[in-house]
C-alpha cells in the first residue's frame, strides 16, 4: 500500500511540475520581488493586508509613532541553509574548474568557467546602508513633518525649538551587532539629515558630536536580556527551535520544486561534475545576495517565475517555523519587545524583568524616555515576526505549505512583504476629537497637522493603527476581540492595551525558553501557537530548566 501511495504521490507532483510554465524570467523588478526576508524594500500598499479603509479620520492626527526597524541589505549569514549552502556550491565550482581547466560549463552557464565568490558573511553592504538611509528621510516626511509641525521647506530634524530653545534629544536604540548600527547610523543620516542642510556642513560636526541624537548599544550575541536580539536569552531557541523551519525548507520544500531545474542546469555541465538540488538552491540565493551587494548576477535568469515563487516560499517556511506560530518560543521572541511597547503607550518604566526586556536599560529617563514624538529601535527581521506572534495578530497566522507548489498567492505569511531588507513595523498613536470617528476610505496627504479639523486641544480620544512596510495592519483579527468593530485598522487606546496584556500571558516565558523539553518530531509542520507548556503534543518533557552554563558546555 505505501509503494502504491508513493507512485500516485508522484503521478500528481509529475503533472504539477508539467503545468508550470517553463519559460525563464528575467525582469529582475518581478524576480526580486520573490525573495524572502533578502528582498529590497518596496512599500506595501496601505491595504495590502486586507484593511477595507485606509484614511485618517477628520479630527484625527498622528501624535506619536514607534519604529522597529530592520537593517538592510547585508551579506548572506553563516546558516547551514544560506551562507554556508552558498559557499559550498561556490567552492565546489572552484574546485572543479581548477582541476580540470580544459573542462567547460556551457550555454548560460558559461560564466561559472571564471566565476568567482566575492562575498563576505554577515555584514551591511553599500546598498544596505542607502535603504536605510531611504528609510530614515521616509520616516521623517511621514512622521517627523507632523509630529515636530515643521515649517516650510523643512526637509530634516531641528534639535531647536522656535524659540531657539534645545529640544529633548531623541534616543535611538540598537543592538552591538555592526550590520545593526551601521543601519543605525546610516537611518539617522536621513532623519536627521546633516548631509542636505540648507548650509552646508561638510564634516558632519553636528551629527558627530551629539548633539542630535543619543545611542543605547544594547549588547548581542551572549546570553544577556536584548528584546532586539531576543533570542540570546531564550536558551530553547538556540538548542532546537532556530532550526525547525531550516529543517523543513531544506529537506522537504526544496526538494519539492527545485528538481527539475537541478536536471535542466545539469544539461549544461561538463563531463564528470552534477549539480544537486542544494546547489541549484545556492544558485538563487546567490542571486539575491548579490544584487544586495553589487546590484547584479549571472545567476539571476536562470529560473522560472514558479521556481522563484517556490524560493520564497522556502523562506516563508522557515520564518514561520524558527519565530511564529510554527515555533514554541516564537511569542516569547517578541514578548520583550511587546512589554516595551506597553510601557511607552502607558507612560511607565519597566523596573523587573520576566522577559527578554533588560530592565536596567529601561527603568531610567536616560536610556529609556517616556512621552516622546518617537521611537526609532533597530532590530532584526525575526524580532518583527515574532513581535506580530506575541500581539496575536492572527492574520499572519495561517501557515506556509510544506506540499503546495506553486504556493498559494493569496497566501497572509509572506515575507518580502513582511521583513524585507530595511523592513518596519511602526505603531502610530492617533488623537481625535470623537471617541468614534467615521473611516475614511481613501488615504490623503497631509500638508500639515491640522489640514483635516484636527486640533490637539480637542482630541482627547486616542487610538492605536499600525503598518508594517506602510501596509496598515488588520488589528481586528488581534484574536482577544478588543479591536473588533473598525473597517480602518485603528483600535481605541485603551481596547488596544486590553488586548496586549492578555496577549503578552500566552508566551508562557520561562517554560518556552528555559523548560527540558524535546521537539520529538521536528519537521512535521505543527502549529504550536507560538508557545509550549507541559500538555503540548509532540513535545518530551524532562527534568530540571536549561541554564546559560549548560548551553556554555556545548
Amino acid at each position: 500500500m505505501f509503494g502504491l501511495k508513493s507512485v500516485v504521490a508522484a503521478a500528481l507532483v509529475g503533472k504539477a511540475f508539467a503545468a508550470i510554465n517553463t519559460t525563464l524570467l528575467t525582469d529582475i523588478n518581478v524576480i526580486s520581488q520573490y525573495w524572502g526576508q533578502i528582498s529590497p524594500y518596496r512599500d506595501n500598499d496601505d491595504n495590502y493586508f486586507d484593511v477595507q479603509d485606509v484614511g485618517l479620520p477628520h479630527g484625527c492626527q498622528i501624535e506619536q509613532a514607534h519604529t522597529l526597524q530592520r537593517h538592510a541589505q547585508r551579506f548572506p549569514t553563516s546558516s547551514f541553509d544560506d551562507g554556508i549552502n552558498d559557499e559550498n556550491f561556490a567552492a565546489k565550482v572552484k574546485n572543479f574548474t581548477s582541476a580540470n581547466p580544459n573542462a567547460k560549463f556551457t550555454g548560460p552557464l558559461a560564466f561559472l568557467n571564471t566565476y568567482r565568490y566575492i562575498m563576505g558573511e554577515s555584514y551591511l553592504t553599500n546598498i544596505g546602508a542607502t535603504t536605510e538611509f531611504q528609510s530614515g528621510a521616509t520616516f521623517w516626511n511621514r512622521y517627523g513633518r507632523t509630529l515636530y509641525n515643521a515649517t516650510v521647506g523643512q526637509t530634516q530634524y531641528n534639535a531647536s525649538y522656535p524659540n531657539g530653545t534645545a529640544r529633548p534629544k531623541p534616543v535611538l536604540r540598537t543592538t552591538g551587532q555592526p550590520r545593526i548600527e551601521n543601519s543605525q547610523i546610516s537611518w539617522a543620516l536621513g532623519f536627521f539629515g546633516p548631509s542636505f542642510y540648507p548650509t552646508p556642513d561638510p564634516t558632519l560636526a553636528s551629527f558627530t558630536n551629539t548633539s542630535l541624537f543619543d545611542v543605547v548599544i544594547i549588547p548581542e550575541g551572549g546570553t544577556e536580556n536584548n528584546t532586539l536580539a531576543s533570542y540570546d536569552s531564550c536558551f530553547e531557541d538556540d538548542l532546537q527551535s532556530s532550526d525547525l523551519g531550516d529543517l523543513d525548507l531544506l529537506f522537504q520544500y526544496v526538494p519539492l520544486y527545485i528538481t527539475p531545474a537541478t536536471a535542466r542546469l545539469n544539461a549544461y555541465v561538463p563531463a564528470g561534475f552534477k549539480f544537486n538540488n542544494n546547489d541549484t538552491y545556492a544558485m538563487q540565493s546567490i542571486c539575491a545576495y548579490e544584487n544586495g551587494y553589487i546590484g547584479q548576477s549571472d545567476f539571476c535568469s536562470l529560473f522560472t517565475e514558479a521556481e522563484w515563487q517556490g524560493f520564497e516560499q522556502t523562506l516563508d517556511i522557515e520564518y514561520y517555523y524558527d519565530y511564529s506560530f510554527g515555533s514554541p518560543t516564537g511569542r516569547a521572541q517578541g514578548l520583550g519587545y511587546q512589554q516595551e511597547l506597553l510601557a511607552r503607550l502607558t507612560n511607565q518604566y519597566i523596573t523587573s524583568s520576566n522577559s527578554s526586556v533588560n530592565s536596567s536599560l529601561t527603568n531610567n529617563p536616560a536610556q529609556f524616555p517616556l512621552g516622546r514624538p518617537f521611537y526609532a529601535d533597530f532590530t532584526h527581521d525575526d524580532i518583527i515576526v515574532s513581535v506580530l506572534t506575541s500581539m496575536s495578530v492572527d492574520y499572519f497566522r495561517e501557515h506556509p505549505s510544506l506540499t503546495q507548489f506553486p504556493p498559494d498567492p493569496e497566501r497572509h505569511f509572506i515575507l518580502s512583504h513582511m521583513t524585507p531588507f530595511g523592513g518596519r513595523l511602526i505603531t502610530e498613536v492617533i488623537g481625535c476629537n470623537s471617541p468614534n470617528p467615521i473611516a475614511e476610505h481613501t488615504h490623503a496627504t497631509q500638508y500639515y497637522p491640522s489640514e483635516y479639523g484636527y486640533d490637539p486641544a480637542n482630541a482627547t480620544n486616542k487610538f492605536v493603527r499600525m503598518r508594517l512596510n506602510n501596509g496598515i495592519v488588520p488589528l481586528d483579527t488581534i484574536r482577544t476581540g478588543e479591536c473588533l468593530g473598525r473597517t480602518d485598522g485603528l483600535c481605541a487606546l485603551p481596547k488596544f492595551l486590553a488586548s496586549q496584556f492578555q496577549a503578552e500571558k500566552l508566551a508562557n516565558y520561562q517554560f518556552a525558553c528555559f523548560a527540558n523539553y524535546t521537539i520529538v518530531n521536528p519537521t512535521n509542520g505543527n502549529d504550536y501557537d507560538g508557545t509550549v507548556n507541559n500538555m503540548t503534543g509532540g513535545v518530551v518533557v524532562g527534568p530540571g530548566m536549561i541554564t546559560a552554563e549548560y548551553l556554555a558546555s556545548l
